[in-house]
C-alpha cells in the first residue's frame, strides 16, 4: 500500500529525513519509532503533503503521492488536537466531513456512525471545550477518518490520556483495521508499539536503523535469552557448598543488596535461552551456594532493550 524510497528532508543546515525507506502492506499496522528529533513526525507529514520533501518518493497503492487525489485516501491525526473546542462535537464532524468532500446524505450517515464510534452519542451537541482529555482526543480521531481513508497516519494519538482512554482509542483502532484499514502510527509508549503493530520500523538520526516484527527485530539485536532475576535472603547465608556448576546454569553476579530490618537481601542474575530446561539449575546453583530464594522474575527481552541496543537512547531522549 505505502512504499518510501530514500526520502530526503532538510531544514537549513538540519537534516530531519536522510534517506528513510520503508513499505507497509495493505491492512497492515505499523509503528514508526525513534528518539526525539530522529525524523518520524517529518516523514509523517512528507506523506501526508504537510511538508514537501527535498527528494526521494512516495507512492500510495502504486501512485505517485503528489497524483491528483492520491492523498484523499489518507486521514491524518496530529499530535495536538486540532478540533474546534467552541463547537460541539456534532458540529466539528459536520465542518471536517465537509473539509473532506462530504454531502447529503452521506455527510449525515458519517457524523451519526462518528458519535456511535466514539461513545459521544449522548453528548452530541455538547461544546467539546468541556470535554476531558480522552474524549477530545476521540473528536480528534474521528474528525480524520470521516472520509474513509485506506490508510491513517497517527502521530501519538494517545498522549496525554489515561490508560482507560488509551484503551478505548486502540479498541476504536482495531475496529477500523478489522474493516482493512492501514495504520501507521508514531508513538513514545513502547509497550503500544509492540501490540499494537504487525511491523515496527525504528529511526535514528534521520535514518531507518532496523525493521521487522518485534521476534525479528529481537533476533537482530539482543537475542532471545531470559534474564532470571533471584531475590535471595542473606540473613542467615551460609558458605557455599562444594558442587559442580553447568556453565551458563548459575547466577552470574550480584546486583544489589538492600536490608529491610534485620534481613539483608540480594538481587543475584544470569541468562538463559530455555526457560524450562534451565531455570530449575539456576535455582539449584543458589541454593547449593546457601542462599534461600525470596523471589523469582524471569524477564524476557523487550522492545525497550531492542531500543536502546540500536540507538543508545531511551525513547523520549
Amino acid at each position: 500500500m505505502l512504499q518510501i524510497q530514500d526520502l530526503r528532508k532538510s531544514f537549513g543546515s538540519t537534516r530531519a529525513v536522510d534517506g528513510v525507506t520503508f513499505s507497509m502492506g495493505e491492512g497492515r499496522r505499523v509503528a514508526l519509532l525513534g528518539p526525539n528529533g530522529a525524523g518520524k513526525t517529518t516523514t509523517i507529514r512528507c506523506i501526508s503533503g504537510r511538508t514537501r520533501a527535498d527528494s526521494g518518493t512516495i507512492t500510495l497503492s502504486g501512485r505517485p503521492i503528489d497524483e491528483a487525489g492520491v492523498r484523499d485516501g489518507i486521514g491524518l491525526v496530529p499530535q495536538d488536537i486540532a478540533v474546534y473546542g467552541d463547537l460541539s462535537a456534532k458540529q466539528n464532524f459536520y465542518t471536517f466531513g465537509r473539509f473532506h468532500g462530504l454531502r447529503g446524505d452521506k455527510l449525515a450517515d458519517r457524523i451519526d456512525w462518528a458519535l456511535h464510534w466514539t461513545g459521544l452519542d449522548g453528548r452530541a451537541d455538547e461544546l467539546v471545550a468541556g470535554f476531558s482529555g480522552g474524549m477530545k482526543r476521540r473528536v480528534n480521531l474521528a474528525c480524520g477518518v470521516l472520509h474513509r481513508p485506506h490508510l491513517i497516519l497517527l502521530d501519538e494519538p494517545t498522549v496525554g490520556v489515561d490508560p482507560q482512554s488509551r484503551h478505548r482509542i486502540f479498541s476504536m483502532l482495531n475496529d477500523l483495521n478489522a474493516a482493512g484499514t492501514s495504520i501507521l502510527l508514531t508513538t513514545h509508549h513502547l509497550d503500544e508499539a509492540q501490540s499494537q503493530s504487525d511491523k515496527i520500523v525504528i529511526v535514528d538520526q534521520g535514518r531507518v536503523v532496523a525493521e521487522g516484527n518485534f521476534d525479528q527485530l529481537v533476533a537482530q539485536t539482543v537475542g532471545p535469552q531470559r534474564l532470571v532475576r533471584l531475590r535471595v535472603d542473606q540473613t542467615s547465608h551460609s558458605p557455599p557448598q562444594p558442587h559442580r556448576r553447568t556453565p551458563g546454569s548459575g547466577p552470574q553476579h550480584q546486583r544489589e543488596t538492600v536490608t529491610a530490618g534485620a534481613r539483608r537481601f540480594a538481587t543475584l542474575t544470569a541468562k538463559i535461552d530455555d526457560v524450562g530446561r534451565e531455570l530449575p539449575g539456576v535455582l539449584e546453583s543458589a541454593r547449593q551456594q546457601g542462599f534461600a530464594i525470596h523471589d523469582v522474575e524471569v524477564q524476557a527481552p523487550t522492545l525497550h532493550d531492542v531500543f536502546l541496543h540500536l540507538t543508545g537512547h531511551d525513547l523520549r531522549d
